[in-house]
C-alpha cells in the first residue's frame, strides 16, 4: 500500500509529490495523459516560480520578463492606462515544459509518476483508498492510505469523494501568434462580461492571446473580435476551465485536493500555478497519511496561506464589472509605478504599495 496516490501531475500534483517523496513517503502519481498535455492554461507567471524549479531549467523554461501591464476599457486603440514596476514584475514561461520539470522533480525525489494512466474510480474505505486504474486498456487497483486529487477544474476525485464543486467555473480559451515579441508589457482588456482578455507577449515563441467568461458566454466569437481588433491569425486554439471559489471543504476521510480540483486559484487572474503549489507545501507540512485527523491541519494551513488573497482577489474582481466611467476613473487615479506583487492582491496595502501611491 502506497502512503500517497496522486491523481494529476500538474504543476499541483507533481509538487506535492516531490516534496512527499522527499520526505520519505512512498507515492505513485498517475497522469491520464503526457504530462503538460493538452496546454489549457497561460505562461505568464511571478519570478517567484523560480523558487519551484531547478535553478539550470531557467534556460529551458524561460521565454519573455514582463515589467507591467496597460490596462484597456475598450480594444487594442483605446486610452491605455499602464502599472508598471522598474524591476521585473513577472516572467513568461514554456507552459507545457514546465509541467514536464516538475513531474521530473518528482521523480528525482523518488516519486513513481505514471503517464497514460486513468484513474477511473476512487473508492474510501476506513483504513485507505482503493484506486482502479486504466492503462493501455488494462485495469489494475492501486491501494493508498491517502488520495491527493489533483485532477483539475473537473476532478473525478472531488465528485466521487462528494465533495462540493467550485462556486464556478469560467470558460477560458487562448491561442498563439507566431511573430515574435519581446515587449515587456501585458495588454489586459475589461471588455469580457466579469472578466477580461488579454495580449501577453512571448519573445520568439510569438504572443498568446486569450479571455476567460462565465458559462454560456460566447467566448470564441469574443476571441474573434479580440484577435480582429489586433489584425492577426493565431494557432494553436486551447479551452480549459478555469475553477472559482473554493469550496468549504477540500478534504474527507482519506481524500484531500489540491490545485484547480480545490479551486485554489487567483479570483482576479484565473491563475492558480503558485497557489496550487503553496497549498501542496502545506499538504506535505501537514498530513499524515498514517493519521486522517491531520488532514484538518491541512484546511488550516493553506486556508491561512491563501484565504486573505482569494477574498481579496474577489473584491478586485468586481471591479471589472463596474461601469465604463467607473473603470477609467479608477484606472487614471491608480495607474502609474505600483508596489503590487502578482500573486499577492494584499500587497495592494503594502507599505511599498502605498508609498508608490502617495508619492505621486
Amino acid at each position: 500500500m502506497y502512503d500517497f496516490a496522486v491523481v494529476g501531475v500538474g504543476p499541483a500534483g507533481a509538487r506535492f509529490a516531490r516534496r512527499a517523496a522527499e520526505a520519505g513517503y512512498d507515492v505513485v502519481a498517475f497522469e491520464k495523459g503526457e504530462v503538460g498535455t493538452p496546454l489549457a492554461c497561460s505562461g505568464h507567471v511571478s519570478t517567484d516560480i523560480w523558487a519551484y524549479v531547478p535553478d539550470e531549467a531557467k534556460t529551458t523554461l524561460f521565454q519573455n520578463r514582463i515589467y507591467g501591464a496597460n490596462f484597456h476599457v475598450g480594444g487594442p486603440n483605446s486610452r491605455d492606462y499602464p502599472f508598471y514596476k522598474n524591476e521585473e514584475v513577472s516572467n513568461v514561461i514554456d507552459r507545457v515544459e514546465l509541467d514536464r520539470t516538475l513531474a521530473a522533480c518528482a521523480r528525482d525525489a523518488g516519486a513513481d509518476v505514471r503517464e497514460r494512466h486513468t484513474v477511473t474510480n476512487v473508492e474510501e474505505r476506513h483504513d485507505g483508498v482503493e484506486l482502479t486504474v486504466s492503462a493501455g486498456g488494462d485495469e489494475q487497483t492501486i491501494e493508498a492510505k491517502m488520495v491527493a486529487g489533483c485532477d483539475g477544474p473537473v476532478s473525478r476525485v472531488r465528485r466521487q469523494a462528494g465533495l462540493d464543486e467550485p462556486e464556478e467555473i469560467l470558460h477560458g480559451v487562448l491561442a498563439f501568434d507566431e511573430a515574435p515579441d519581446d515587449s515587456d508589457f501585458v495588454d489586459v482588456h475589461l471588455t469580457v462580461p466579469r472578466f477580461f482578455a488579454w495580449r501577453i507577449p512571448r519573445g520568439d515563441a510569438g504572443v498568446e492571446y486569450g479571455l476567460a467568461a462565465p458559462p454560456g458566454a460566447e467566448v470564441n466569437e469574443m476571441f474573434d473580435v479580440l484577435t480582429d481588433a489586433y489584425d492577426v491569425e493565431t494557432t494553436h486554439f486551447c479551452s480549459g476551465g478555469i475553477p472559482i471559489g473554493p469550496p468549504d471543504r477540500v478534504t474527507t476521510r482519506r481524500v484531500f485536493l489540491l490545485g484547480d480540483a480545490a479551486a485554489q486559484t487567483k479570483p482576479f487572474t484565473g491563475g492558480g500555478i503558485l497557489y496550487g503549489m503553496t497549498a501542496a507545501d502545506c499538504a506535505v507540512d501537514t498530513i499524515d497519511p498514517d493519521d486522517p485527523a491531520t488532514l484538518r491541519d491541512y484546511e488550516s494551513a493553506w486556508r491561512s496561506e491563501l484565504s486573505q488573497e482569494i477574498a481579496m482577489g474577489h473584491w478586485i474582481r468586481r471591479a471589472y464589472s463596474l461601469p465604463e466611467r467607473v473603470q477609467h476613473f479608477g484606472l487614471r487615479s491608480l495607474s502609474g509605478e505600483i508596489g503590487v506583487h502578482m500573486d499577492k492582491p494584499t500587497s495592494f496595502f503594502s507599505r511599498e504599495h502605498l508609498t508608490k501611491l502617495l508619492g505621486r
